[in-house]
């Protein structure tokens, strides 16, 4: 590889992080972060993007940017749809779902949701909980991560935290 092309290479990486940082203040940080499904495919585009324009000498920076700024103002208009449109949101996010309640795994939501009892245990210990019975719900999040809500003390949970979560199937005595 000659100088002149690692030079170029070199400025092509600082040029598309440039515009990456632009793009992130003008759409906002939750441009990258957790995800939902769609949020994943956009930024696996952005990736894809990215390698095109550092890698391949053909694929101009200005033809980068307009495509990166494309795909993420793309990213934010579903966003907003999703946000403001139940038809939309329904049909393009997953609910939430609980896979413990009142200190009972429900290895069966454990399953439907991909998530393997010592990921629980893990997430458990990492949410510093020290007996099952402190524990009123885990959530799966519809990005995929899971939200431990516990206390030692017999208080209830608020109902809005549970307002957008699957508790189908789920009461008291489960």
């Amino acid at each position: 590889m000659a100088l002149k092309e690692i030079l170029i290479l070199i400025a092509s990486v600082f040029g598309i992080f440039s515009i990456i940082i632009i793009i992130t203040r003008i759409f906002g940080l939750r441009t990258f972060a957790k995800m939902s499904s769609f949020d994943f495919a956009s930024t696996i585009a952005i990736g894809s993007v990215l390698a095109s324009i550092i890698l391949n000498s053909d694929y101009s920076l200005f033809k980068g940017a307009v495509t990166l700024f494309t795909i993420i103002g793309f990213q934010t208009l579903f966003s907003f749809l999703v946000r403001k449109n139940e038809f939309f949101k329904q049909l393009f996010t997953n609910k939430p779902r609980i896979i413990m309640w009142n200190g009972k795994i429900l290895n069966d939501r454990l399953k439907r949701c991909n998530v393997g009892h010592d990921d629980l245990i893990a997430k458990l210990r990492e949410a510093n909980v020290h007996n099952f019975d402190e524990v009123k719900a885990v959530i799966f999040e519809s990005t995929g991560d899971i939200s431990v809500i516990h206390n030692s003390h017999d208080k209830s949970i608020e109902p809005q935290l549970l307002s957008d979560v699957n508790t189908l199937g789920v009461n008291d005595n489960h």
